[in-house]
């Protein structure tokens, strides 16, 4: 485990589903796609793209008294990130219980190269355009995750706390969207760009087999492989 996501930031999504906090998932090394020039589309089902502000902590977050100060003192930096979200229903007929047992829905994850610190950054103030292929398909703004993502940190800080399990020093924490999700397509090239943070992109591999498409030839990925 590398760190975890924060899901149902919006109040917009949050009124969909019924709920009134966010959920969270928990991040494995082997989701970590940044690296790869090409994310294979073997695997997803029907995959989305958000893009996000994530935190690297610095310092674990299992104090008596956490609070917006701590929190902030414990961020070592903040990237750009990309967050490739995915479901196992069909067509995303999704409720609070079924994104919970899923992992908060969260399948791969890509992080930007700049890295800031919250010196040189306030993430509430970002704002972030995401382009599929060329074309605008998502727009927002750091008050869009939780009214600030550094709320969304110190929700999961707290609640991680909780249930006996905090956050530690090294962990990766996606703080949730800063605007609409988008449908990923074979062949697709996917960038964001965030005010302060810069760029993160993401390519998908071309579908394999003519007239197949990857969500009718799913494959277990090693953390399922595991899980069964």
């Amino acid at each position: 485990m590398v760190g975890r996501k924060i899901g149902l930031t919006s109040p917009a999504v949050q009124e969909q589903l019924g709920v009134d906090q966010p959920d969270f998932g928990v991040l494995f090394d082997d989701m970590d796609v940044s690296a790869l020039p090409e994310v294979p589309m073997r695997g997803l089902l029907q995959p989305r793209v958000e893009a996000e502000v994530a935190f690297v902590l610095g310092a674990d977050l299992d104090g008596a008294d956490l609070d917006l100060e701590v929190v902030r003192a414990a961020v070592d930096y903040a990237v750009a990130a990309l967050e490739i979200v995915d479901s196992r229903v069909a067509g995303w007929d999704i409720r609070i219980t079924d994104t919970i047992a899923d992992n908060g829905s969260s399948a791969l994850f890509v992080l930007g190269r700049d890295r800031m610190t919250l010196e040189e950054l306030e993430p509430v103030s970002v704002t972030m355009q995401m382009h599929a292929d060329g074309t605008l398909v998502s727009e927002g703004n750091g008050a869009a995750c939780l009214g600030d993502p550094l709320n969304a940190l110190l929700w999961l800080a707290r609640t991680a706390q909780q249930l006996g399990d905090p956050l530690r020093a090294g962990h990766v924490v996606l703080s949730g969207a800063l605007g609409p999700m988008h449908a990923v397509t074979p062949g697709s090239t996917v960038r964001a760009d965030i005010t302060g943070l810069g760029s993160v992109a993401v390519s998908f591999a071309p579908a394999t087999t003519p007239g197949v498409t990857p969500a009718s030839t799913p494959a277990a990925t090693p953390a399922e492989k595991d899980l069964s």
